[in-house]
């Protein structure tokens, strides 16, 4: 698989969220077919892998750790702090919590639930008010210094709040939101990373799952499933979208490519320090993911989806008021 700089960080050009696995989209696999994934991810050229302490809380960590053992050092592994969780597992009183004690201890423990000696790229989940966010860079450079992190990175930050972080320690990454159903980061993210020469890496670059074609207005998921919450996934709302999925479809045929691999070549064509993170549990899946970095979009190709996708009113909310709070976007 081709390669991509985030900042310095050198990386596939597309990697794979590892949330799903454990977190979000019940049911989840057995473990050991978790662990086949993260290898077969390898085998074929992936070596960016996306987890956090919160996804569980922390047996996503445990896992990649477990999964990605004998690729030690050949292998990006990018993990989260931000949220106060007891040691249970259950989240604390303070919702974010990125006080420079709080990094300290994750960053400790995620090194153990990861099995590695450094880890590659530490993001700030979500950006907590209570904390300035040069105390959060500045604990976190401290880490750099070290030697316990090699990057830093950011989530879902807000234009002047990636300044102030980026002013104190560089930031090699902010992970965000995009894709054709979500473009807000157009508006001022990506021309403050392009400044910066900070990477991008969008999670949810196929729309939970929705821009695969797979999802309906009839399509149900799991009691637990996340998308259950969301106000772009109710039944009307999906019906609305599905003619993004439509335009995907369209474009695909000409191209013998999937919805999916089309969503994901417009993200690789946007920039290229731009690295989506499809997440899946599935090996299929997986593949038709990878295929996506050989689908070469033309000029005249992505214009004529701009023109397209402008024909398009996405309904609904990408999340609940609730956990749209919680962004600094």
């Amino acid at each position: 698989m081709q390669k991509r700089k985030l900042g310095n960080l050198e990386v596939s050009a597309l990697g794979l969220g590892c949330m799903g696995m454990t977190h979000s989209y019940a049911p989840f696999p057995e473990k050991e077919a978790s662990i086949a994934l993260l290898r077969a991810a390898v085998e074929r050229g992936i070596t960016f892998f996306d987890t956090a302490e919160v996804y569980g809380p922390f047996n996503n960590e445990e896992l990649v750790g477990e999964g990605l053992a004998p690729f030690k050092g050949n292998v990006v592994i990018a993990t989260k702090f931000g949220f106060d969780i007891n040691s249970d597992g259950t989240h604390g009183p303070k919702g974010p919590d990125s006080s420079p004690e709080r990094i300290r201890q994750v960053c400790d423990a995620s090194l153990k639930r990861l099995r590695v000696d450094v880890i590659d790229l530490f993001y700030q989940h979500r950006v907590d008010p209570k904390v300035p966010i040069e105390d959060t860079a500045g604990a976190v450079k401290d880490l750099i210094a070290a030697g316990k992190v090699k990057h830093f990175g950011m989530s879902e930050a807000g234009a002047a709040t990636i300044r102030c972080a980026h002013a104190v320690q560089p930031v090699t990454a902010l992970q965000s939101e995009y894709s054709l159903w979500y473009r807000k980061p157009e508006e001022e993210i990506i021309p403050t990373l392009e400044e910066l020469g900070i990477g991008f890496v969008p999670f949810s670059p196929l729309g939970k799952g929705f821009l695969t074609g797979k999802i309906d207005e009839t399509s149900t998921f799991a009691k637990s499933d996340l998308r259950n919450s969301i106000p772009r996934f109710t039944p009307e709302a999906r019906k609305a979208n599905l003619a993004l999925v439509d335009l995907l479809t369209t474009i695909g045929k000409s191209k013998n490519a999937s919805p999916a691999q089309i969503a994901l070549a417009w993200l690789l064509a946007q920039k290229p320090w731009i690295v989506p993170i499809p997440g899946t549990t599935k090996l299929h899946r997986l593949e038709e993911n990878i295929g996506a970095a050989s689908v070469e979009l033309t000029s005249e190709d992505l214009r004529q989806i701009e023109q397209a996708a402008a024909d398009v009113t996405i309904q609904g909310e990408r999340y609940p008021e609730q956990l749209e709070r919680m962004t600094g976007l």
